[in-house]
């Protein structure tokens, strides 16, 4: 049984340079009220390896650490009907998609959008393309970060993440080397 699932506020500054999108928050990201709550998603992984905190991090110092690093993250769908966490159980009729034309008002400075996996590409393409008329943003698929796409390995992962956001971060010096 589907269910109206809505996702979470967006997370970041007003001088954001980088927007990471997901289509729509899984089971486990809703309960626990968290971006990337799933414990095998490589998405917190990930950005520890590109901007170097604390594995133990709370929730809310990753958050800051994104924050810091001119990264905001958000969601293309507001809301939808799903049964499940997968991408492929979203009903296409249920869909309803975030206000991106006022985010990037409010965004100015967004350079690149990255997208986490196929389908927020897909659906950011289809519904949110006209948002972004006139504006000079980037946009590019990474591989997505979900337990379900196992086809890379988290270091090839952290290479295609880190290749395409360390030359958009706001800051340098709190970066993992390794």
């Amino acid at each position: 049984m589907s269910v109206r699932i809505a996702c979470f506020p967006p997370v970041a500054r007003r001088d954001a340079s980088v927007l990471v999108l997901g289509s729509m928050p899984g089971e486990a990201s809703l309960q626990a009220g968290q971006y990337y709550a799933h414990p095998r998603n490589a998405f917190w992984p990930i950005m520890r390896e590109i901007l170097g905190f604390p594995a133990s991090a709370a929730y809310g110092d990753r958050l800051d650490a994104l924050r810091a690093g001119g990264i905001a993250l958000w969601d293309v769908l507001e809301s939808c009907q799903r049964a499940g966490s997968l991408d492929s159980d979203i009903k296409p009729g249920t869909l309803v998609v975030n206000d991106f034309a006022s985010f990037f008002a409010a965004h100015g400075r967004i350079a690149l959008v990255c997208f986490n996996g196929t389908t927020a590409e897909r659906y950011y393409r289809r519904h949110v393309e006209a948002a972004r008329e006139g504006l000079r943003i980037e946009s590019v698929r990474l591989p997505s970060t979900s337990p379900a796409h196992a086809a890379l390995t988290l270091a090839d992962k952290v290479a295609a993440w880190r290749s395409v956001i360390a030359p958009h971060l706001h800051f340098q010096h709190h970066r993992n080397t390794r």
